[in-house]
């Protein structure tokens, strides 16, 4: 089964930025055969496990693990989320964002158009980030990722939070749960977006943006340069690999005389 952020679209895979997974886990494609078939009529949406689908439970559930960080921080333990969207606009997910913040959940936003959340305003959302990056490449991917206490989830999806998505639309957001895959987004992907100095720009609490400098003798951090960079790298190593000349080996028959 291949899962995707983006589209099927030659045009503009040349220019967007997408994530997708390839897997056999048996859970997730059955979930995908029945999403298929709710489509196509042939059965109703049950609710599934692995998979949030809109317009069925998508928001229901992303707001469920909103207020699972709300309630950890509430009770004393780490809160945080940070999630990678085209758009936020929906305005019960902000109020669960607010709500979250004045918790003491920890927010790290990466909106790259329309963020209709006030960042920073004191006890209301002083624990929300909001950036912005516009680059050479059109940032398509989304990224859920809720800490859970020490329990990760991390989802990858193709629904922005507004309500087109959430009512008017067909979105999956899909789960990572390969430990490598999920740590590799955790530790390495989303970092790279949240450190970037060159491309970012962070909403102020007044609706204008900034954009942001590496500080004095810091290394230039530059997300889409660094992939883009690793992806050319990956893709001259399998070029090596499957360029190298082949080594023939030649069997040794060694022939033995019987003494009569």
């Amino acid at each position: 089964m291949h899962l995707g952020t983006g589209n099927y679209h030659p045009r503009t895979a040349r220019i967007y930025t997408d994530f997708s997974l390839l897997t056999t886990n048996p859970k997730i494609t059955d979930e995908v055969a029945i999403v298929f078939n709710t489509l196509t009529g042939l059965a109703s949406f049950p609710g599934l496990e692995k998979l949030l689908v809109a317009p069925f439970d998508l928001k229901k559930r992303i707001i469920e693990m909103i207020e699972r960080e709300r309630d950890h921080a509430a009770s004393g333990k780490s809160g945080l989320m940070i999630v990678k969207l085209n758009s936020l606009v929906d305005q019960e997910i902000i109020e669960k964002l607010y709500e979250a913040s004045c918790a003491g959940v920890k927010i790290d936003l990466i909106v790259r158009g329309i963020c209709c959340l006030r960042p920073r305003i004191a006890n209301l959302s002083e624990n929300i980030r909001v950036i912005s990056i516009v680059g050479r490449f059109l940032e398509h991917s989304r990224i859920y990722y809720f800490e859970n206490a020490g329990n990760p989830e991390v989802f990858l999806a193709s629904a922005d939070w507004m309500p087109r998505n959430f009512i008017r639309r067909v979105e999956i957001a899909f789960p990572i749960e390969d430990a490598t895959l999920r740590d590799e987004i955790i530790n390495e992907v989303l970092p790279r977006f949240l450190n970037d100095h060159i491309k970012a720009r962070e909403l102020q609490s007044d609706g204008t943006y900034v954009r942001l400098k590496p500080e004095e003798g810091a290394p230039r951090s530059q997300a889409q340069l660094h992939f883009r960079e690793r992806s050319r790298g990956q893709a001259r190593k399998l070029e090596e690999s499957q360029t190298a000349p082949m080594v023939k080996l030649t069997p040794i028959i060694v022939a033995r005389k019987e003494t009569p």
